[in-house]
C-alpha cells in the first residue's frame, strides 16, 4: 500500500478538476480525498497499490480535466495518511 499527498497548482479550480480526479481514481482503483484550497490549488490524498498510485499521479500531472491546466505538482509519500476505502470530493 502506497500513501501519498499531492498539491496541484495551476488552472485547477472551477474547471471540474475535483470531479475528474474522482472519476480517474474510481477507474484506476485509488482511494482518498480531493479538495480545493483557499489559495486556488487542489490537495489530494491517495492510497492504493504502488503501480496504481503511479498511474494516478501521471493522470493528475496531465490534468484529468480537459479544461484544467497543471503548472506543478508536489508529491509526498506519507505513511500517516489515513487508509480510505473510497474516493471522495471534499468542500
Amino acid at each position: 500500500m502506497k500513501k501519498i499527498s499531492i498539491h496541484v497548482v495551476g488552472l485547477v479550480q472551477g474547471v471540474g478538476f475535483r470531479y475528474s480526479t474522482k472519476l480517474v481514481a474510481d477507474q484506476i482503483g485509488i482511494y482518498g480525498i480531493v479538495r480545493n484550497e483557499s489559495d486556488g490549488s487542489v490537495y489530494i490524498e491517495a492510497n492504493g497499490e504502488p503501480d496504481k498510485v503511479d498511474q494516478f499521479i501521471e493522470k493528475i500531472r496531465n490534468s484529468p480535466s480537459p479544461s484544467g491546466n497543471v503548472d506543478s505538482i508536489t508529491i509526498e509519500e506519507l505513511s500517516s495518511i489515513p487508509t480510505r476505502d473510497k474516493f471522495t470530493i471534499s468542500n
